[in-house]
């Protein structure tokens, strides 16, 4: 009998064209992928990979088993949707990820919600980057992720997956109280051109987005200091290291010495919730994207 795991692992190999990306994809090392693929070549007698230069590739026969691999994982999915649905309660376990500024933004409410209506069932939440919650969404790590993109910066988002939008949050743009333009009532980017800027990590999205905008406005961006949580961004822009983008999802107090003050020009982030659309008729998906709904509904009122 052919072992799902190992099937899930061919299906990332196939995804993912490698072994070292199977491997970032399903979060576990490269020789597990090796040693998984060893033991599903052994269950089915045939040669599943075959070199291909300092890499790898599915034979005919891989390529065959993991088009079925990736039916099967589907109707897994599928079966446990509908087994879930036939039932009707919500209950039984949910897994929901989100960007750290959602995760404090929404989740405390949404798990409110959640416990209070449906005391059955148990969430488990982590926060994950929006793309790193892509790929979690399609493994099968977690059931939904709560992501983001920009107006100018949309976020790509695979076959076999639903979005829905929960709300548009509105940056403004962080700056010490003395700033020159800390006086003003709206700003743009470009006025920034000649500021040090403080940013998220280099490879997160929020930070490609940062450098794309700037670039496409004709700034060369000078940034001089990386950092993940917003509230540290916060303190650096208080002790006059620079400036930065301010989203409001899950701002919480802002420092003393920090001016806040809307961009000018219509930029938004827009916060999703991304599922399996195989998982439609779960009945613990329904529950957290409507309370999810509810929560942003919330954010956008205030």
């Amino acid at each position: 009998m052919l072992n799902l795991e190992r099937l899930r692992t061919l299906d990332a190999l196939a995804r993912h064209g490698s072994v070292s990306g199977a491997a970032a994809g399903l979060h576990v090392t490269t020789s597990a992928v090796s040693q998984q693929m060893a033991k599903l070549e052994r269950e089915v007698g045939q040669r599943l990979l075959a070199r291909n230069g300092r890499g790898v590739r599915l034979t005919d026969a891989g390529r065959l088993l993991a088009d079925h691999a990736a039916r099967i994982l589907s109707q897994v999915e599928i079966a446990q949707s509908d087994i879930e649905a036939q039932r009707g309660e919500v209950v039984g376990e949910i897994r929901l990820s989100a960007f750290p500024t959602a995760a404090r933004g929404l989740f405390p409410s949404v798990l409110g919600a959640l416990r209070r209506d449906h005391p059955e069932l148990r969430v488990r939440t982590r926060e994950l980057e929006p793309e790193d919650g892509i790929r979690a969404v399609i493994r099968g790590d977690v059931d939904l992720a709560v992501v983001l993109d920009w107006s100018n910066k949309r976020l790509p988002v695979p076959g076999g997956l639903t979005r829905v939008e929960l709300l548009e949050d509105a940056p403004d743009v962080a700056m010490p109280a003395g700033h020159r333009l800390a006086g003003r009532s709206e700003v743009d980017l470009e006025d920034f051109a000649d500021d040090d800027w403080v940013s998220w990590p280099e490879g997160e999205f929020c930070y490609d987005w940062l450098v794309f905008t700037l670039r496409s406005k004709g700034i060369e961006p000078r940034i001089a200091h990386l950092a993940g949580e917003h509230h540290t961004q916060l303190a650096l822009i208080a002790a006059g290291t620079g400036v930065c983008v301010a989203p409001r999802l899950g701002r919480g107090p802002v420092p003393d010495g920090v001016r806040l003050v809307p961009v000018r020009q219509r930029m938004r982030r827009h916060v999703h919730a991304v599922w399996r659309t195989d998982a439609d008729r779960r009945p613990s998906v329904r529950a957290a994207v409507a309370a999810l709904r509810t929560a942003g509904q919330e954010v956008e009122g205030r």
